[in-house]
């Protein structure tokens, strides 16, 4: 049985598109953007990068895997809203836990399909993102109008950061690590700990003060939703700690260091977001196939001025993607060193790569 078209996606421009809700029942105003990944849509509903953004899945079929409770990025997903070409209610995973729309309804995430995709996602790559309501059908251009001048909601990072501290601890530790939170992928965290490294999860608030408490070897500066500029805090803490801590940051923990040291950031005209992102190593000159999700980058020129370096570039428009600084044990990666959501496993010698840098920095200290 068809069922009729009881939702609709309107954009702040006017533009209308009707479809078939799934999800939770509910209105919400977002910034819309596109996710190329082929596989995937679970990691990227539980990425808190996507927090109060509507993302619109370029690959057609989502939902016939279903969600599976022990691949989730984070236990509460803080996505916006999902729209989807097909959506499929009957998961074929022998390993699926609850469907995709069920997932959805419990976090109050509302999902529209029958939606074409492939014009909405080249109306964003033309004009790049905007604001858009996932609404009833019933309701009227006037009324979502007035919904869509509304000012978006701020203050994400503190939203998905944890309150308090915690802990993710492995067998024959080596190294300690100290995360801070401002929207951790559990990939990031599970990786680290293969690589024989205890880890102590900090708020994204954590002074100075409070990380050398617990006197750690190296931090991760990680991902999360928003603009870097909205969170001086971090980078006064970056400032205070560099040369005294080997980091590393990703996406969001990227351009933090980068603020840190003098560079400049700027919202790109619709992103980078999937699984399928080329980018090119200059010190190898080899091309890797990565997983990314940014609506911000680095200035190119004012990282001249730095004491970083840069060590990646996209391929297709040259924006940074990576970075170095020597002279403090620091890196920086706009991409995901891993393989979710979608991507392949071509960065996953970062991790070692990282751990080298730190024990290098530790043995250096000794002498």
């Amino acid at each position: 049985m068809v069922r009729e078209h009881d939702r609709k996606l309107i954009l702040e421009d006017g533009s209308v598109y009707t479809g078939i809700g799934f999800g939770a029942d509910c209105e919400r105003v977002c910034e819309l953007v596109f996710d190329t990944a082929m596989v995937g849509y679970q990691d990227i509903l539980t990425d808190s990068t996507f927090t109060n953004q509507i993302v619109v899945m370029t690959y057609p079929l989502i939902g016939n895997y279903g969600i599976v409770d022990d691949d989730l990025e984070r236990r509460t997903p803080s996505l916006g809203g999902l729209v989807v070409r097909d959506y499929n209610d009957q998961p074929s995973n022998f390993r699926y836990t609850r469907t995709l729309s069920e997932t959805m309804e419990e976090d109050n995430i509302p999902g529209i399909s029958d939606i074409d995709t492939r014009a909405l996602t080249r109306r964003i790559r033309d004009k790049g993102v905007c604001k858009a309501l996932i609404t009833d059908i019933d309701t009227s251009m006037e009324e979502a109008m007035e919904k869509l001048a509304a000012p978006l909601p701020s203050g994400s990072v503190a939203k998905v950061s944890c309150k308090k501290r915690w802990y993710a601890k492995t067998s024959n530790p080596k190294h300690n690590i100290a995360v801070i939170d401002c929207g951790v992928k559990s990939g990031f965290i599970r990786n680290l700990n293969k690589f024989s490294c205890n880890v102590t999860v900090m708020p994204y608030n954590a002074t100075a003060e409070m990380i050398e408490e617990i006197h750690p070897d190296a931090l991760l500066i990680s991902n999360g939703p928003g603009a870097a500029e909205e969170l001086p805090e971090i980078v006064e803490l970056i400032k205070q700690l560099r040369g005294r801590y080997p980091m590393l940051g990703i996406g969001l923990g990227h351009e933090l260091i980068c603020l840190a040291y003098g560079a400049k950031l700027f919202k790109m005209h619709f992103g980078h977001h999937g699984g399928n992102h080329a980018v090119r190593n200059l010190d190898t000159n080899k091309l890797e196939i990565v997983s990314q999700n940014h609506n911000y980058a680095v200035d190119a020129d004012s990282i001249k001025n730095t004491d970083l370096r840069i060590t990646h570039v996209n391929v297709l428009d040259d924006t940074v993607e990576g970075v170095y600084g020597a002279q403090d044990a620091i890196m920086g990666l706009q991409f995901y060193p891993d393989c979710a959501p979608g991507g392949t496993e071509d960065s996953a010698y970062l991790y070692p790569q990282f751990i080298k840098m730190m024990e290098d920095w530790k043995n250096a200290k000794k002498n």
